[in-house]
């Protein structure tokens, strides 16, 4: 029988080079929690109810919130309970994968800090395809791990491909279950990651659709101390440079704001001068609402109409974005209509 959802943290090492993977550290009382080094990232995203979707929408706690991601990236350790034990695993697991397909051997057979080594070495991995843009396969990935690691496999690819996708803001889909090849993507159909040509930097992803959510759940737009309260509450500081996204106020205020992700704008009449987020054009182009809600709720085991309030704002961006569409059509149709006439009237007329 599947278990309760738990809440999940991912710990990155910040000792380690640009290249080492998050820590995933599993919230249970049942169980003593892993630690990886002194650098922890939430990921508030994971609730364990819906009630504590709300307390996020009105208080920010970093405890409680409901961050789509936490990007972090790194290669040594990831511990976390394996999602196929649970109902609300990643899109990339609860729809396809070996997670899926067999049941799941005891993964105390081997020590938990062994495990955790080979979901680093699988991320690793799967972050240098995603760079490469190259697809992989089952049997790439057991040669990850080795041959004594296979009956682990659909642990260790649950959890690699969670972190993936919570952290990195990568998913890991499947394309071909005839030869289990798999394909990485932005999650949620965001064509931003960060990574820079060099190819060094790592995927920032998880924490732009970790704002964007915040955003999204505060009624559109979000004071500029609130994000950083939230951020500084998950080791990420504002004039302090971090070692997967650099300094953060320079990542929000101008990289996302010049992609077109974020607006950033004075709060009207303030004095002192205040700041707020918003969605960006490239934001409300690329995704939607209702895109995000049905993400946040997947991830939290839960569905869309669980949150009334968002769920009805979605529809009406929804609603919106149909009439724009339509409002755009006739627009060109009328626009190819007159042209046509003209270029008739102008063909057919006596000189």
């Amino acid at each position: 029988m599947p278990r309760a959802p738990k809440r999940r943290r991912y710990m990155l090492e910040e000792g380690h080079q640009a290249q080492s993977v998050p820590m995933a550290e599993e919230e249970d009382d049942s169980s003593s929690s892993s630690t990886c080094s002194s650098f922890s990232f939430s990921c508030p995203l994971i609730l364990s109810s819906p009630e504590e979707l709300f307390a996020l929408s009105d208080t920010l706690s970093p405890s409680q919130s409901l961050s789509s991601a936490s990007p972090s990236p790194s290669p040594t350790a990831v511990v976390s309970t394996p999602l196929s034990q649970s109902d609300n695993g990643s899109s990339s697991q609860k729809e396809e994968g070996p997670s899926t397909s067999q049941a799941l051997p005891d993964a105390e057979s081997f020590p938990r800090n062994v495990i955790n080594d080979k979901v680093g070495d699988l991320i690793e991995f799967l972050l240098l395809k995603y760079r490469t843009k190259e697809m992989t396969t089952e049997t790439e990935m057991l040669n990850i791990i080795t041959e004594d690691y296979k009956d682990h496999f659909p642990v260790i690819f649950s959890e690699a491909s969670e972190c993936m996708q919570l952290v990195f803001g990568i998913d890991v889909k499947e394309v071909d279950p005839s030869d289990h090849s798999y394909v990485l993507v932005t999650t949620l159909g965001l064509t931003y990651d960060g990574v820079l040509s060099d190819g060094q930097s790592m995927p920032k992803t998880g924490l732009l659709i970790f704002i964007l959510s915040i955003i999204f759940m505060k009624g559109d737009c979000v004071p500029e101390e609130e994000v950083w309260e939230v951020l500084s509450a998950t080791g990420v500081y504002v004039g302090r440079e971090h070692f997967i996204y650099g300094e953060p106020r320079e990542l929000l205020t101008k990289v996302w704001v010049q992609e077109g992700y974020l607006e950033y704008q004075q709060v009207p009449n303030s004095n002192p001068a205040c700041y707020e987020f918003l969605w960006g054009p490239r934001a409300h182009a690329e995704t939607s609402k209702m895109s995000f809600l049905e993400f946040l709720a997947k991830i939290n085991g839960s569905d869309p109409r669980s949150f009334p309030l968002w769920y009805e704002e979605a529809l009406r961006d929804q609603e919106e974005r149909a009439q724009s569409r339509i409002a755009t059509t006739d627009n060109t149709t009328s626009m190819a209509s007159a042209s046509s006439s003209a270029m008739s009237s102008s063909l057919f007329s006596p000189e």
